[in-house]
């Protein structure tokens, strides 16, 4: 099995061709409306049906190769299934395919198709794109201009992976231990806005830092927007991306360390399933500041760096219900989810550490009293929970 990764690379661009490349993005931009158009008018979102309609009379009005126009068609048909509204394609990108580019490994450069014909680019990269693409021969990429000015592009290519198969099992058999019984060796993690993820061995990554900056940021963007002069406006182009990129910075470490731990203990992932969360708490009476920070949670976005990750390592993602993991008493987590009838919930103990698992399993066994736990630490034990 493989996984599918993008590498970006920079191309050095004579000056000579920057018109030529945003002439074919510009008629690519142009292409796709014109697409778009159509689709709308005709109610047609059948790549097949759809190209019938367009295909001879956007290649006469835009003048673009015959692949673009294919590529164009295709891409108008992906944005609608992904996006509730398209509003208007911009000249920023081209969609490539193996008929449009070639990437050659032995001199480090790339050939792409524009509407001038094949023009070939050298590649400014270092040792990371270099190791990704050493032996592989890309057939899908993306010609992007920056806001800079700069040009990339980002290929697709084939990682092979290591098979992530069963969660691995293993027995307590303790010396005249009576609670002795097999469980799934299982790594939970919570997610949260305080703390951005918490696992079941105890470590946490702390929220604080994202927050303020987040809610910096914001302040000084209202700030800036209400004086609505050049300089303002040139001063939050500089600024815009930045909370983004150090969101994608973090996520991108949290999800690397949460990967290496589950590999090193040959153990599987349990993460909560938060899909929709954010409709459910906008119905709720809160204040601006709540609802900006709620929205602003970038969960998804951790969700699909660890699973990508995740692949590649050969460790097992499991997505379970978050429902009830939020309780402090373990006794009350505990009843709750066997009225519900959700299945393993005398595993409790199983996703906490070692030095956690003798004052739970008295609780359990007792039924009774509070329990020591923290409330996180029982978010992440109780992602175990729906394994077999």
């Amino acid at each position: 099995m493989t996984q599918p990764l993008s590498v970006k690379c920079k191309l050095i661009v004579p000056p000579d061709f920057r018109g030529e490349i945003d002439r074919t993005m510009q008629g690519f931009a142009d292409a796709c409306n014109q697409i778009l158009e159509v689709a709308k008018r005709e109610n047609c979102w059948n790549t097949t049906k759809l190209h019938h309609l367009v295909y001879k009379p956007v290649r006469e009005a835009t003048g673009l190769k015959a692949n673009h126009v294919c590529q164009a068609i295709r891409r108008v048909i992906g944005n609608a299934k992904a996006v509730k509204q398209i509003h208007k394609f911009r000249p920023t990108s081209v969609s490539l395919d193996v008929r449009t580019f070639v990437y050659k490994e032995e001199t480090q450069s790339v050939g792409v198709t524009l509407m001038c014909g094949r023009v070939e680019f050298k590649l400014s990269i270092g040792g990371y794109q270099i190791a990704l693409l050493r032996g592989q021969t890309p057939t899908s990429a993306t010609l992007n201009k920056t806001k800079l000015g700069d040009y990339f592009i980002n290929f697709v290519v084939d990682i092979p992976t290591q098979p992530a198969g069963k969660t691995p099992v293993l027995k307590s058999s303790a010396p005249g231990d009576r609670d002795a019984q097999t469980f799934r060796k299982v790594i939970g993690v919570d997610l949260g806005r305080r703390d951005i993820a918490t696992t079941s061995r105890g470590e946490s990554w702390s929220g604080k830092q994202i927050q303020s900056f987040r809610d910096r940021y914001s302040k000084v963007r209202a700030n800036v927007q209400s004086k609505r002069t050049r300089s303002s406006r040139r001063l939050l182009r500089r600024l815009s991306g930045r909370e983004g990129r150090f969101q994608e910075w973090l996520n991108h470490n949290i999800s690397k360390q949460l990967v290496q731990e589950s590999k090193q203990m040959n153990a599987s992932l349990a993460i909560e399933d938060l899909t929709n969360i954010r409709q459910s708490l906008n119905t709720k009476p809160r204040s601006k500041v709540e609802r900006r920070r709620t929205n602003n949670w970038a969960f998804y976005q951790l969700r699909l760096f660890v699973g990508y990750k995740a692949n590649i390592a050969g460790v097992r993602v499991i997505f379970v219900p978050p429902a009830y993991t939020s309780q402090t008493c373990v006794r009350f987590v505990l009843e709750k989810l066997r009225n519900e009838g959700i299945p393993g919930s005398n595993r409790v103990i199983f996703g906490l550490s070692s030095h956690l698992k003798a004052p739970v399993r008295r609780q359990l066994n007792s039924h009774v009293g509070e329990s020591p736990l923290k409330s996180h630490t029982v978010d992440a034990a109780v992602k175990a929970l729906p394994l077999r």
